[in-house]
């Protein structure tokens, strides 16, 4: 079985799935339906992604407005701090985050429901980055937050952040338009 335990933020989950070690090396399902539908997590995949950071690489806060993702996050090289802000319409933890460190050590993964901004840090010289998504990207409907919103306060790791020109242009949670939230909502 998986090891689920909750954050502050309803929906947002860090899974410790079952590692099987020996003389050989080690072995771990990082997805099976059955197992993760019974800890609650009843989202559908349709999109696999993968990305290399760089030590200090900053990536987003990102979401997609009218095509909300779900998404399953997990290092396999490396660590990062994931971070999770909660864009929920009606939400009693609306513009909250909470963040935890997933690393090829510790092996555990992050569940971000529908209407979640993510983003992530590396803190080591390389970290190798996967996911799930329950839907597909599409590049038009991406919206987003930038990683220094002093309302939202995100403690980063103490390593000076470098991010893409578009990640450094979004605004504040406060300056963004209730149109362009996610459309999800929790009343």
């Amino acid at each position: 079985m998986i090891k689920v335990m909750p954050t502050p933020l309803n929906g947002v989950l860090i899974i410790e799935p079952d590692i099987f070690k020996d003389s050989r090396g080690a072995f771990m399902e990082t997805y099976q339906k059955k197992k993760y539908t019974l800890a609650g997590i009843d989202s559908v995949f349709v999109q696999d992604n993968f990305s290399i950071s760089h030590k200090g690489t900053l990536r987003g806060l990102h979401y997609q407005i009218s095509h909300p993702q779900a998404k399953l996050v997990q290092v396999i090289k490396g660590a990062v701090f994931d971070v999770a802000v909660d864009l929920r319409s009606g939400s009693p933890t609306f513009g909250k985050w909470t963040g935890v460190k997933l690393s090829d050590t510790n092996n555990r993964q992050m569940f971000i429901p529908e209407g979640f901004a993510h983003g992530f840090q590396a803190l080591t010289e390389t970290a190798c980055f996967l996911y799930k998504c329950s839907d597909y990207y599409l590049k038009e409907d991406e919206g987003g937050i930038i990683w220094s919103d002093p309302e939202i306060n995100i403690k980063w790791p103490d390593i000076q952040p470098f991010f893409s020109d578009k990640d450094a242009s979004y605004p504040c949670l406060k300056d963004i338009p209730k149109d362009l939230f996610p459309k999800i909502s929790c009343i």
